[in-house]
């Protein structure tokens, strides 16, 4: 049933949503559609990527009153792509668009400006399709796009750095943290670092992000003395397309899922999920699907 759009499909839903699961629904309903629609479609992606784009906006409306109650700051759920034999094709397909720190910026936007703006920067369709998506005129589209780009007001180059500025920067950051070396931490960190801690009122976390670097820094160090403490295991993987860390207790199991967003200053944000509910997509039962 037009497997072969799945990749894209979740990719465009993952994006709206930020949940692995909704997003899998969102998936899975709009393939449906498409193999039950009884008039010809001359674009089987084009009508899917459709369907999944109002699919995910009507659930981004009802889920707007869940997401305000969200107990401390809301991440998405972390795509952990370590394993491509095991790692399904459409997360690895979402990963490579959608970091988590460009989620984190989708959230301050509505659904429609989530959805203009993620179909024209990261999926690059042109106005006219777009707007024949979401029901709105080429004008207003532009409107929408232009809008969204001043409310999330952060120039995606903040977050960018040369590959092997990652790898040199996070094989120094799990140094200096299992170390407890300070200094050299501190080094790696931007200024104006933060840290964005999700545990949604089930794991101790932070209740609001921490900044700075001297304050992220020491909180870090805290961490992986209590990871080291508690026998947890810390690994490097990427996580959405991006350096990342993956925390699995001694039964092997996820804890924590770190996303770390670099810039041409150092690391410029560290995303840790640590909801267990946003978790369940990576433990070992699921591994293989």
């Amino acid at each position: 049933m037009h497997a072969e759009l799945r990749p894209l499909i979740f990719s465009v839903a993952y994006g709206m949503l930020g949940s692995v699961a909704e997003a899998e629904d969102v998936t899975q309903e709009a393939l449906l559609r498409l193999h039950r629609t009884t008039t010809p479609v001359e674009s089987p992606a084009a009508y899917a990527v459709t369907m999944a784009t109002r699919l995910a906006i009507d659930e981004l409306r009802s889920a707007r009153r869940r997401r305000e109650m969200y107990v401390g700051s809301w991440l998405p759920e972390p795509l952990v792509t370590a394993d491509p034999a095991h790692d399904p094709a459409e997360h690895v397909a979402a990963a490579q668009r959608l970091s988590t720190a460009l989620l984190v910026m989708l959230e301050r936007l509505s659904p429609v400006e989530r959805a203009v703006l993620l179909l024209r920067e990261v999926f690059e369709y042109d106005y006219p399709r777009i707007a024949e998506i979401v029901g709105r005129s080429v004008e207003n589209c532009r409107q929408i796009l232009a809008r969204a780009r001043t409310r999330v007001h952060e120039p995606r180059s903040r977050f960018e750095a040369a590959p092997q500025r990652h790898d040199e920067l996070v094989s120094a950051f799990l140094d200096a943290c299992r170390t407890g070396d300070l200094a050299a931490l501190e080094k790696l960190l931007a200024e104006d670092v933060t840290f964005t801690g999700d545990g949604g009122g089930k794991v101790a976390s932070l209740a609001v992000p921490a900044t700075g670097r001297q304050r992220v820094a020491r909180f870090l160090l805290g961490l992986f003395r209590q990871a080291h403490a508690a026998g947890l295991e810390v690994e490097a993987v990427p996580v959405n397309g991006q350096p990342g860390l993956r925390v699995r207790d001694r039964n092997g199991a996820t804890a924590a899922v770190m996303s770390i967003a670099v810039s041409g200053a150092g690391i410029a944000g560290l995303y840790s999920v640590l909801n267990p509910d946003k978790l369940r997509h990576l433990q070992p039962f699921d591994a293989v699907r």
